[in-house]
């Protein structure tokens, strides 16, 4: 893993007023705006909200790594002491993402784009 964590996900409980406060913080509209999920781009970074978060055992937000091989990384990372919390699951168009918990109870996401996709 070697570049920078690119994403990064706020479980949210009220995604009207995430949105409100997300909007004034980053100044640019939501390239996605679903119930489910809403997304912003700014400066080559994506910030999510997911009014889900909660239920799939986020405790606060989420840096996801890009990694080439998701299912390689996350047995790496199980291996090595991490305590898993979400599977890997496609989240759309091929993209896929998990999420571990450190020793520490810190989160660390993993995404892995979808074939031919540029970052």
């Amino acid at each position: 893993m070697t570049e920078a964590a690119n994403t990064i996900i706020y479980p949210v409980k009220d995604l009207d007023r995430a949105k409100a406060l997300f909007g004034a913080l980053l100044g640019v509209e939501p390239y996605a705006d679903e119930s489910y999920y809403v997304g912003y781009r700014v400066g080559g970074q994506d910030v999510g909200l997911d009014p889900n978060g909660h239920a799939k055992g986020m405790t606060g937000p989420v840096p996801y790594w890009p990694v080439a091989d998701i299912r390689e990384s996350l047995a790496a990372l199980l291996a090595a002491g991490a305590e898993p919390v979400h599977d890997v699951q496609d989240v759309g168009g091929g993209k896929l993402i998990a999420f571990v918990k450190d020793a520490d109870g810190n989160l660390v996401g993993l995404t892995q784009d979808p074939p031919g996709a540029s970052a």
